[in-house]
């Protein structure tokens, strides 16, 4: 991850107290922001009273909390829900967008995050929307375009990128290591081994503190870890040998069970939302 330089680190940081400082004192409904943010820097843990749908149109953003990451590449929102601590992490140089909701309604209400792939509309209402943020003289049109697209984010549907990761220290310790250096194969008796606990045990407590099965977090996981790279043009067929899959079909095979397509495909579809 690249070291920022002080002077743009401090201008970033101001910006982002600004912001909430901008979104904590207005009364309006609905509220939205455009960020143009580089490569490596990382929005410090903070909460706001409002639910956010952080919106991604370039580069890979991912937020973390206590108990769970969410990957963000193009294309894609995260709803995070109102009180929740996170942070978010740049993974790449990244063009994103924000919708504040006040009203504790429709997907405003969830009480944990969701990604959301983005529609076309939704896309275009959101530009409109910045676009027409604190203009005078066309409050109405800005109420239309507003109501339509809370009304658009509750129909977008939700994707498969959540990673949720276990409190137990030294269980996320070994699941940070797997982020770090993913291995499609890894087995359960290696990982319980590590813990000093049986088969049995380890998969009662991995299920526990996570809510999905060993063998599904380690296929998402093995996603998750490989979407920056693919964000960032880098060949499937590097991606995929170095993140330890056999085979580049082996893949695009779990790619597809997924995100619903190839590689390929999936970013092609998300850089013409873009």
């Amino acid at each position: 991850m690249p070291k920022l330089n002080p002077k743009l680190l401090s201008r970033l940081d101001d910006d982002h107290l600004r912001n909430l400082a901008w979104m904590e004192q207005s009364n309006a409904d609905v509220l939205v922001h455009s960020n143009e943010i580089p490569h490596g820097y990382v929005v410090p843990l903070h909460s706001h009273r409002r639910t956010q749908v952080l919106c991604v149109f370039a580069g890979v953003v991912l937020v973390a909390t206590a108990r769970g990451r969410w990957m963000i590449p193009p294309g894609h929102a995260l709803v995070i829900p109102r009180g929740l601590k996170h942070s978010v992490e740049m993974y790449s140089d990244v063009s994103m967008r924000s919708i504040y909701i006040l009203a504790p309604s429709g997907r405003a209400a969830a009480e944990v995050p969701e990604v959301l792939a983005v529609t076309d509309l939704a896309h275009h209402l959101l530009a409109e929307a910045i676009r027409l943020q604190g203009m005078d003289g066309d409050a109405h049109r800005a109420d239309l375009v507003m109501a339509l697209l809370v009304d658009e984010i509750g129909r977008l549907e939700q994707q498969p990128l959540g990673l949720p990761f276990p409190a137990s220290a030294r269980l996320a310790s070994l699941c940070r290591d797997f982020l770090d250096h993913p291995v499609p194969g890894a087995k359960i008796d290696d990982w319980a081994r590590q813990l000093n606990m049986s088969r049995r045990s380890f998969t009662r407590l991995f299920r526990e503190e996570t809510g999905v099965s060993f063998t599904t977090w380690r296929q998402q996981a093995c996603i998750f870890a490989c979407l920056p790279r693919l964000a960032n043009g880098e060949p499937v067929t590097t991606v995929a040998l170095e993140a330890g899959y056999e085979s580049v079909p082996a893949f695009i095979t779990m790619f597809k069970r997924m995100l619903g397509s190839s590689p390929r495909s999936y970013f092609r579809a998300r850089e013409a939302v873009a």
